[in-house]
């Protein structure tokens, strides 16, 4: 895919200057087709990735986007909230605005929170370079539920996950709901596309990890029993919402463990299960 890995530059942590603001009045004006038919995720996979941008809703996303790094290609704001971004470092980027209604028709939803960005995408990581500084991994295969997603990454974030892999069915974590979902934490957490899938899962494994492959199975280890080397370098697996891992993921992990559920519960959502696994794998580190 297209990529910009331009960094902002150094002196962007400062106040930002003064800068002209562009009123749009059509919803088709092509300044701002980065921001078209956001609800529509077939056109958005189509038009996101190819064009290497991601797009950010809301004042902390992308502030947070700015602070990883990621080099801002424009900002659409309500014109009402134009103030919001006074102290935004824009790095030239435009910045448009429009009434409420206009932001309607070009996004496809009503824009409560009042700013949007888009963003260059940066090349992802080597995988062996995402497993070199990590101790601890998420490891996603066919999750394609972007509010799953986006939650995970929080999660991942919050409880001493290091970094996520994904198979190559995933869905992408840049998209506008996962990261909406993840408040920005999807900017924190390293990720990398394992591309041979689950023969990729030999590679987590020779950089030292332990594959533990979560399952509701009633044969699976409790989380909680696991050993002390089982956890000391663990890759957490974890299936779509449903159907959950496929036996030819679990025939390729180490260990297939589960969290205990009480009063006839079969599992939890995925994400919530993943922020338990999280909780409990890290329990023992230093806060």
């Amino acid at each position: 895919m297209p990529t910009d890995q331009s960094a902002l530059p150094a002196d962007q942590t400062a106040d930002a200057p003064d800068r002209s603001v562009e009123e749009i009045t059509d919803p088709d004006d092509p300044r701002i087709a980065d921001y078209r038919a956001l609800t529509d995720v077939e056109l958005r996979t189509r038009w996101e990735p190819p064009h290497g941008l991601f797009i950010a809703e809301g004042e902390l996303v992308l502030r947070r986007a700015l602070r990883a790094g990621y080099r801002p290609r424009s900002f659409l704001v309500d014109a009402k909230r134009v103030d919001q971004l006074g102290d935004v470092p824009t790095g030239g980027a435009p910045v448009y605005a429009a009434s409420q209604a206009v932001l309607e028709q070009a996004t496809g939803f009503h824009v409560h929170r009042g700013v949007l960005a888009s963003f260059h995408r940066r090349e992802l990581p080597a995988v062996e370079r995402v497993l070199a500084d990590a101790r601890r991994v998420a490891v996603l295969e066919d999750v394609n539920n972007h509010t799953n997603l986006g939650a995970i990454f929080r999660g991942a974030a919050a409880l001493g996950v290091d970094a996520v892999l994904l198979s190559p069915s995933c869905a992408d974590p840049l998209y506008r709901r996962s990261v909406r979902v993840s408040m920005g934490e999807v900017f924190a957490v390293p990720y990398a596309t394992l591309d041979r899938w689950p023969a990729g899962l030999d590679q987590v494994r020779a950089a030292g990890f332990t594959v533990l492959a979560m399952t509701p199975a009633p044969d699976a280890v409790p989380i909680q029993r696991l050993t002390p080397a089982q956890r000391e370098r663990a890759a957490l697996l974890l299936g779509a919402e449903g159907p959950g891992l496929t036996a030819a993921a679990q025939s390729a992990s180490d260990v297939r463990v589960v969290v205990p559920m009480r009063r006839g519960v079969d599992s939890l959502n995925v994400a919530a299960a993943a922020a338990v696994a999280f909780w409990e794998l890290g329990r023992d580190d230093p806060l």
